[in-house]
């Protein structure tokens, strides 16, 4: 059997493949409720054979959003529209995972299809609000300035987390990942490019990773002991000055002790303007590292494309799992198609299987 295509067991959770559809940003909620666009969206990922589907940025409270489109997770009232989607996916044999975020100070944007490349800022009055983060800091120029978290307010957010995990767990999720990249509010306390606060939070090493570590400890609290817990994190901000690879070993050392299961490793995007190594696999080095010198199981992302590129990530042991994005939205059959790329036989629902394998 290819590893692809083995088994991998997290606590009490077995994924049927080492494929899964990595958290993708639909910008198409209103008030944080997931809709049909999100059942089927998510639904069709395991119609065609990943054993992970973990759905978008989904935001613990409101002024955490990216966009006013956002997915959702503040409220009760947000538990049944996605428990609907849970129950599609496990019937299928996907393991239903969830993404919980906040944007910090990359909140309060237009949608993407507005922005014209850059982040354009929404005003109160047409419908934003003011972002938070660790310090007043604005994105780019001519993205809102955001307000410096208070202490109390820093706990407050780790609260939000707490009780999004807890909703989370009702919806029936079995994968929760923890947002910690891309410059959103928990990278942007890891960054020194972002952070320039002067209490227990900012500084040092120990006071930058303690957003990330408390915040990890509060949802590890209420998030069910068979269930795993990943973070996402930028692994390294690629800009001289910032966060750095070494660090993210460090910090993933320290999370794995605080009982998280699996490190997602992306990269980038704290600031704005960097010229990024993209490639085909041009993550694969991070997760490579972080997972031999933390010795913690890694997702893979970037650029994954073709099966035997994917099967060679995992039997160098470069990465546990392979997430892909892209590649999922221009094929939802990807698994099934690379099953038969690697020489693999696997079943689909009967539907489908009927006809595809008479």
């Amino acid at each position: 059997m290819t590893h692809l295509f083995s088994q991998l067991t997290l606590r009490g959770v077995t994924l049927r493949n080492r494929i899964g559809v990595s958290p993708m940003c639909q910008y198409w909620s209103r008030e944080g409720m997931a809709s049909d666009w999100h059942l089927v969206h998510l639904g069709a990922r395991a119609l065609g054979g990943a054993g992970l589907v973990i759905a978008e940025a989904t935001a613990v409270e409101a002024r955490g959003r990216i966009t006013a489109q956002d997915l959702g997770i503040w409220t009760e009232e947000h538990v049944e529209p996605l428990a609907r989607i849970t129950r599609f996916l496990r019937e299928y044999a996907a393991v239903p995972g969830i993404q919980l975020a906040h944007a910090g100070r990359k909140a309060s944007t237009a949608p993407p299809w507005q922005r014209q490349g850059q982040d354009v800022a929404v005003a109160d009055e047409e419908g934003g609000w003011e972002p938070v983060a660790p310090s007043a800091l604005p994105f780019r120029p001519g993205s809102r300035k955001p307000r410096e978290l208070s202490l109390g307010e820093i706990k407050q957010i780790q609260v939000a987390f707490a009780r999004a995990a807890e909703r989370a767990g009702r919806a029936g999720f079995e994968w929760l990942e923890f947002h910690a990249a891309h410059g959103y509010l928990a990278h942007s306390f890891l960054s020194p490019l972002a952070n320039h606060r002067q209490d227990e939070y900012g500084g040092s090493f120990e006071n930058r990773i303690r957003f990330t570590v408390e915040t990890a400890q509060a949802i590890r609290g209420v998030w069910p002991e068979q269930y795993p817990l990943a973070v996402r994190l930028s692994c390294t901000d690629w800009v001289e000055g910032g966060w750095t690879l070494e660090e993210s070993v460090e910090l993933a050392r320290r999370l794995k002790g605080e009982g998280v299961d699996l490190i997602d490793c992306s990269s980038g995007f704290v600031v704005p303007g960097v010229k990024y190594p993209q490639a085909p696999g041009w993550q694969v080095p991070l997760s490579a590292t972080i997972r031999q010198q933390a010795d913690i199981p890694t997702a893979a992302v970037g650029m994954i494309f073709e099966p035997r590129q994917a099967e060679q990530i995992l039997a160098q042991g470069q990465a546990d799992v392979v997430l892909l994005a892209t590649e999922m939205l221009r094929d939802p059959f990807w698994p099934l198609h690379a099953a038969q790329a690697l020489g693999e036989v696997v079943t689909l629902p009967k539907p489908y299987d009927y006809v595809l394998h008479p």
